[in-house]
This record gives structure tokens, C-alpha cells and sequence, in this order.
């Protein structure tokens, strides 16, 4: 398999500060990668890192055989990576459309419209709601809403910080369904998730961090069949 992503020794945090230690990993095309770990072992900072929200200390970052490392948001965006926040990832004063629109403001009026009709069949939910401010819609649309807007501008690699955090059950099914999907449309998938079981069913691989750190990683059934391993992390959701 071709690595997509390869981190190598990663440190960062927020200016001065560091939250993490050292991290090494990769992620395969195609595949769906799932991070877990306790609240603040560095999960989202390391996404933060590789997107360019927080600071790169020190460490190597290669997309595609290319050092990324330290790169600007935009140009991250245009080598096809796409990033899905868990918080404030809509903008609450404009309508599902508008929101969608922003996805894809490059784009010419006809693919743009694609785009959105692609968003519509992926979250049906959204296309009785392209009209309503975003702010009127519920947790579990917010985030279809937040994970379409980031696929308008048809990314290689998608990474998300918690997708299904204070969701219903059932939309933290529909969603992680959803994003499992996305890899028949050559979508290779990063993930950090509390719902640890959930997320690791369907996902190749995974990693541990704790402290900072990688502490385990392995395929996603090794993590969740180890009892010592269950017991302890697994026990997050």
C-alpha cells in the first residue's frame, strides 16, 4: 500500500506550549484511520498540527512523499486535504446552501451545483433544509452539514475531530456509515473519535495516544478484542 500520510517524530501544540511528544504514524490510501485516546492526550492538537491550526514545533510531516510540514491551511486545501472540526464548524447565520457555497467558491457555477447535489444524496436530511439557517438545524445535521461543506472541494484525504461528539445514537451511526462510504470515492479517512467501539468498527487500523504519545497501534480488531486494551480505553464510550 502507498502511504498518503507519514508523520515522523511530530512535535507541536499552541505557540510555546507543547502537546505532543513525538508522534509517529501513517495513513495508507484508502484506508479509514481512527485515533482515540483520553480527553487531552493531543487527539485534536495533531490534527490541528497537520492542518496548520497549531503550531509545528518539530518533526516531519509528508503527504505523498512531499514535506508538508508547518504548511499554510490553504495550501494544505489544495492538495486535495480537507479538515472537519468539532465545534464552530458551520457558520450559523447563513442557510444550508450558503454554507455549501463557501465550500466551493473556486468552483464554477456547474460542478458547484454538483457538488451540492452530491451532498444531498449522501445527508437526505439536508436537502429539505437548503433554505434554513444552519444555526435552526440539530446536532446531527450540523455535523452532515460541516462534513459536506468540506467535501464540496472534492478532497483525497479527510480528517475529522470527533464527528459523532453529542449525537443520538442514530446519527452516530448515519454519520460514521457516511464517512466509511466516502473511501468508494477515493477518500482515504482520518479520524479522531470518542466513541471508540463504534468508530473502530469500521475502521482498518487505529492508534492509542496517550500523554502526548502513541502508545499502541494496530488493526482496528486487535485493539478491540485485547482485553487489557478494552478495558482501559475502550471504556471511553
Amino acid at each position: 500500500m502507498n502511504k498518503l500520510l507519514e508523520v515522523k517524530n511530530l512535535e507541536g501544540g499552541y505557540s510555546n506550549v507543547k502537546i505532543l511528544n513525538g508522534i509517529d504514524l501513517h495513513v495508507n490510501e484508502g484506508e479509514f484511520v481512527t485515533i482515540i485516546g483520553p480527553n487531552g492526550c493531543g487527539k485534536s492538537t495533531f490534527l490541528k498540527v497537520l492542518f496548520g491550526l497549531a503550531t509545528h514545533h518539530n518533526g516531519t510531516v509528508l503527504h505523498g512523499n512531499e514535506d508538508v510540514s508547518g504548511w499554510r491551511t490553504d495550501k494544505l486545501v489544495n492538495r486535495g486535504i480537507a479538515y472537519v472540526p468539532q465545534i464552530d464548524n458551520v457558520f450559523p447565520s447563513l442557510s444550508v446552501k450558503e454554507n455549501l457555497q463557501m465550500g466551493g467558491v473556486n468552483l464554477k457555477t456547474k460542478e458547484l451545483t454538483a457538488c451540492i447535489e452530491r451532498a444531498c444524496n449522501m445527508f437526505p436530511d439536508l436537502k429539505e433544509r437548503m433554505n434554513d439557517l444552519s444555526a435552526s438545524l440539530s446536532g446531527g445535521e450540523r455535523q452532515m452539514l460541516a462534513i459536506s461543506r468540506a467535501l464540496i472541494s472534492n478532497p483525497k484525504f479527510l480528517l475529522l475531530d470527533e464527528p459523532t461528539a453529542a449525537l443520538s445514537p442514530k446519527y452516530q451511526q448515519e454519520i460514521l456509515a457516511n464517512i466509511d462510504a466516502l473511501r468508494t470515492e477515493g477518500i482515504t479517512v482520518l479520524l479522531v473519535e470518542q466513541n471508540a467501539r463504534l468508530s473502530l468498527a469500521r475502521s482498518d487500523r487505529g492508534y492509542i495516544f496517550s500523554g502526548g504519545k502513541v502508545v499502541y497501534t494496530g488493526s482496528a480488531k486487535s485493539i478491540l478484542d485485547d482485553p487489557n486494551i478494552g478495558d482501559y480505553f475502550l471504556g471511553l464510550q
